[in-house]
């Protein structure tokens, strides 16, 4: 049995209304978003895919990995993508001290400010959605903008086939969702399987993929 829902239930987002769960539009837009990068392999293949489709994602990268891996950080920013703050190393909010995990936070900021290219609205996704009531409170008054999603793609479930990755994915997306996917190891079982047939039903559809 999944330990997670792959559609964010309406009262959860209606709840927490101040977290962005999905972009209200009318129009045929679909926010693809990729947390854990920039890793090798993982990341460029998902950029070079999107590209085949023309589609612009969002990435929440991980302050750790912009640091190893700036070659292909830089790759992401080259593709026209969003890039937003996933902690400097991954860090589960309800299991972190509120002064460590933002400063963790800002320590991934860091990298971001010194980037001249990145302008505008301050994008923060928590590692695994987890984030304390006071530690969004901050962030918030620091200026970001938390992302969370209405549609999870379980590309990182081990048990899950990839067709049923496919499937519950297909079903759940709608004008405006953002959907989480992982440039990572652990996912691209799926992740290889899924994205590309993502990227063709939609197109397919007249459906748009959109940076936030």
């Amino acid at each position: 049995m999944r330990s997670y829902l792959v559609k964010t239930p309406r009262l959860v987002q209606r709840f927490f209304h101040n977290y962005s769960w999905r972009i209200k539009t009318a129009k045929k837009e679909i926010y693809l978003t990729f947390d854990d990068g920039p890793v090798p392999d993982f990341t460029p293949w998902v950029l070079n895919t999107l590209a085949e489709y023309k589609a612009k994602g969002t990435f929440f990268c991980v302050g750790e990995n912009i640091k190893k891996f700036p070659a292909i950080y830089q790759q992401i920013k080259d593709g026209g993508h969003s890039i937003g703050n996933h902690t400097f190393n991954h860090l589960q909010g309800w299991k972190t001290p509120t002064n460590k995990y933002i400063k963790n936070v800002l320590k991934t900021e860091s990298y971001l400010n010194n980037d001249p290219d990145l302008q505008g609205e301050k994008l923060f996704r928590p590692p695994h959605g987890r984030i304390r009531p006071v530690q969004a409170k901050i962030l918030r008054k620091k200026g970001y903008k938390i992302v969370m999603w209405d549609v999870l793609s379980g590309d990182f479930d081990q048990s899950l086939s990839k067709e049923q990755c496919l499937a519950h994915t297909l079903k759940h997306i709608k004008n405006g969702s953002i959907v989480v996917f992982h440039d990572s190891d652990k996912s691209f079982k799926n992740l290889d399987f899924v994205l590309p047939k993502v990227l063709e039903h939609f197109t397919r559809e007249g459906y748009e993929f959109r940076s936030l």
